[in-house]
């Protein structure tokens, strides 16, 4: 339990808590506690809330750190939009490989097509298609 002289040290602000309203209650409860704040990604400078600059300081970093996320999604929209807008993959998980990939890939090694050879060349993995194969055949 923190007590008077100690220091909190976090590395980002963000991690204080989840809201505005939730940090500056957090703080308020270090300063009755006598306890300090560091925030390393602040350049290493203590955040003493008690005084009207530290408290001004936190005040603007907190609101800076409870924006940041809102930016974070803002970003991925737009560069979802403008992904979808050219055309371009959106990445994620590979396509799903068909029955029909499956039987056509059994035809070409028991016509004498490496098997190896033949996964490259379709862009299948070896484990999905010999765990694929065991059904098909059954």
């Amino acid at each position: 339990m923190p007590c008077d002289g100690d220091t909190l040290v976090i590395t980002t602000l963000d991690r204080l808590g989840r809201s505005t309203q939730n940090m500056f209650a957090f703080a308020k409860n270090l300063r009755a506690r006598g306890v300090g704040l560091r925030v390393l990604n602040l350049g290493g400078g203590d955040v003493d809330t008690s005084t009207p600059m530290g408290s001004i300081l936190f005040t603007i970093m907190t609101a800076l750190a409870q924006m940041e996320p809102d930016i974070k999604r803002e970003r991925i929209t737009d560069s979802v939009s403008k992904r979808r807008d050219a055309g371009k993959d959106f990445g994620g998980r590979p396509q799903k490989v068909t029955d029909r990939q499956i039987r056509n890939a059994l035809r070409l090694i028991d016509g004498g097509e490496p098997a190896a050879q033949v996964l490259r060349d379709l862009g299948m993995p070896r484990s999905t298609f010999y765990r694929r194969a065991r059904t098909i055949d059954s």
